[in-house]
Formats: C-alpha cells, structure tokens, sequence
C-alpha cells in the first residue's frame, strides 16, 4: 500500500493540530501520523483503496467543506471503516454535537482544554491509550 498513516489528525486549525502533533512527537507517537485540513481531505485519504486505515483518527467537529460529524456518519455506516477508533478533539461543547457523535458511534468525545499544558496532556493521554493500551482488531484481516 502507498500510504501508511497510524494516526489520521484532521483539524483545520494550524495552531492546535501543531500543539497535537508537538504533543505526541514528544512522546514517540507520531511516527507515522498524517494532518489532514478538513473532513473532505480525510474523505478523500480513507476512500482511496491505495492507503491503509489508520490506527486511529483524532479529528475536529466544526471544520470547513465536510465537518467532523458528517465524516464520522460516513465511516460508522461503511462495514470496512466502522471499526476504526475515532476520537473527537473539539472546542465544541454543544450537546447536540456530543449526542450526535455517540448516537453515530464516536469512540470518544474530548473538549479541547483552552490551557497549553492541559492541551498537550491531554493529546498525549489519548495517543498513549489509543495507540499503546487499546488493542485493536488487524483491520487488514476484516
């Protein structure tokens, strides 16, 4: 396969997917992670046959072109998608958005802390968790 990203970061605002990507650098787990600017972008990466699915998708709701919701309705329906962890990082706190999400079947929901430090902490809890603890069924042999 061309592209092999294990974490899939989509978020349209440079300074907060620069502290993510500093964030799990740090901590050895962005090895192979790739930034995508909006949901269309992430659309586009997870329908080419040419890639393999990511480990993990962290991904911002209210994004430009597609937003975080859509692409998640679009992944949970798909059989060979569904099962790939997708954690929402969000500034968004509208219960619509949280009960949308799960309704959809998001693995997480994660308000980004407005804090530097709390930010980076918690970005590297999750890519610790998701990417070291959880264990994860081969998505090659679905």
């Amino acid at each position: 396969m061309a592209n092999a990203a294990e974490i899939l970061l989509v978020e349209d605002n440079p300074n907060d997917a620069e502290l993510a990507i500093r964030a799990l650098k740090k901590n050895n787990l962005a090895n192979n992670l790739l930034h995508l600017e909006d949901g269309q972008e992430a659309l586009d990466y997870l329908y080419n046959e040419r890639n393999e699915m990511p480990k993990l998708i962290l991904m911002d709701v209210k994004m430009p072109r597609v937003d975080g919701i859509e692409v998640l309705r679009k992944l949970k329906s798909d059989d060979k998608r569904k099962i790939i962890p997708v954690v929402m990082l969000t500034s968004s706190k509208e219960d619509k958005d949280i009960i949308e999400a799960y309704n959809l079947g998001v693995n997480a929901y994660i308000v980004k802390p407005v804090d530097f430090d709390q930010f980076v902490k918690a970005v590297t809890q999750l890519g610790f968790f998701w990417m070291i603890l959880n264990q994860p069924p081969q998505l090659n042999k679905m």
